[in-house]
């Protein structure tokens, strides 16, 4: 693209001027931002500015979708909307150029056109010019897929560790697809053939042409956010390259990636393989298959029940009967079947026990009563009554003490006497000192 001047920039030689207080015309601004209430310019002078401002604009080789086609006898008229966001402009197309196409014109064609922008200035209408248009061809197409695929082949989208895998009966099922579709009647009758009760969260998109990326991917995350939403199929069904081209673009693969809940590709036939097949978590050859696949059969789990229980039926009868058998052996055995037999003879061990133990007894007895005896002798022998009835006594004053010295006595004092039986007061009259000779040696 050329340099144009801005249109804030004002030529003095397409200037005009006006009038002031004094008679005299002031000069027009030369910037657009210099213009004021009182200083502006004319509506022409703006509309002139920008026209040579974007006929100055070099044209530019652009890519779309066309979305809306009028054929005029001079002018073809269409509207080219962008591939990935909600932007589209109006494109006029001269005969000539329409008739160097090959091939016609038609509704949801990819094409690549070179535009130059193009201003009216008695209206102010802002167009595009188009030239040297052509379609983007099958090679192109594929050539770009293939990018895309390697690009997110090495980003680890296509990593079967990151799949996730899917619920064995879920609650609800998301189901994106078109309106009133052949895909959408398939994978609800054949998963309702399977598993009856199971029930589905729909959402009616287009599933070609310009919309259908965006609002596939708004009908993913609006089924992704919901938790009631076990997993998700997308479904439509066969079709050329180009109507599958919304199933490989990269928006609608990463918006699968980042889903928490699993997702089903169910696009087109078994030999239709978008790059949603190698993102999804599942990839079904079909609608029907993807019926098929996201439920379980219920005459299968049906079978498989009852084939549950009889195996555990069988393993509970045959653990019975090893139990019951075990069980009779024991009870055949001698000991069991006349267990008095044991008691008897655990009875002789016993009383022989009981006989040993008495025995034991009554001689530690017998053995404890001789020495009790003999110490009582011994204590009987040393008690003062024996002394006393060898003919002792034992003698206390008048304040009951015993009185071991004669000196401690007076003359008149009374003493009471205790003998071997009895005892009796005295006085003393006398007191008499030891005679030597009846010490001991």
């Amino acid at each position: 693209m050329s340099n144009p001047r801005s249109p804030d920039e004002f030529d003095p030689a397409t200037s005009s001027s006006e009038a002031d207080g004094d008679g005299q015309k002031a000069p027009l601004p030369q910037l657009a931002r210099d213009t004021t209430p009182d200083n502006p310019w004319p509506l022409h002078v703006l509309s002139t500015k920008m026209s040579q401002y974007i006929s100055r604009c070099d044209p530019s080789w652009v890519e779309g979708q066309i979305i809306e086609l009028k054929k005029r006898a001079r002018v073809t008229y269409v509207t080219l909307r962008d591939l990935h966001e909600e932007v589209s402009v109006p494109v006029s197309l001269f005969q000539s150029e329409v008739a160097r196409f090959d091939g016609d014109l038609e509704h949801g064609m990819r094409v690549v056109v070179r535009l130059k922008p193009d201003f009216w200035k008695k209206t102010g209408r802002l167009s595009m010019v188009g030239s040297g248009i052509r379609q983007v061809g099958l090679g192109d197409m594929l050539e770009r897929i293939e990018r895309l695929r390697r690009k997110l082949q090495a980003e680890g989208l296509f990593d079967p560790d990151a799949k996730k895998p899917l619920p064995v009966l879920p609650h609800r099922i998301g189901l994106i697809t078109g309106r009133d579709s052949d895909a959408e009647k398939d994978v609800i009758r054949n998963a309702r053939l399977r598993w009856p009760a199971a029930q589905f969260e729909v959402r009616e998109v287009a599933v070609q042409g310009a919309t259908a990326l965006a609002q596939v991917t708004a009908a993913l995350q609006e089924l992704d956010a919901d938790p009631a939403v076990d997993v998700i199929v997308i479904a439509r069904g066969g079709g050329a390259l180009e109507d599958l081209l919304p199933f490989s673009e990269e928006d609608m693969l990463r918006a699968v990636f980042r889903a928490g809940t699993p997702v089903v590709s169910a696009i087109g036939h078994e030999a239709d393989q978008p790059l949603l097949d190698h993102v999804a978590d599942w990839r079904a050859s079909t609608p029907t298959d993807a019926g098929k696949t996201v439920v379980p059969d219920v005459e299968e789990e049906r079978l498989r029940i009852n084939q549950a229980r009889a195996t555990t039926e069988r393993a509970l009868r045959i653990f019975i009967e090893r139990e019951s058998n075990g069980l009779h052996q024991y009870r055949s055995r001698p000991v069991l079947a006349n267990p008095e037999t044991m008691l008897m003879a655990r009875e002789e061990e016993t009383d022989t026990a009981r006989e040993r133990a008495l025995r034991a007894v009554r001689v530690a007895v017998d053995r404890h009563v001789d020495s009790i005896a003999h110490l009582r002798s011994r204590v009987r022998s040393l008690s003062p009554q024996k002394t006393l009835d060898r003919g002792y006594a034992v003698v206390q004053d008048s304040d009951g003490s015993v009185v071991h010295d004669a000196q401690s006595l007076t003359p008149d004092s009374t003493v009471t006497v205790r003998v071997a039986s009895g005892g009796f007061d005295a006085s003393v009259t006398s007191i008499k000192r030891d005679d030597p000779r009846d010490q001991p040696d």
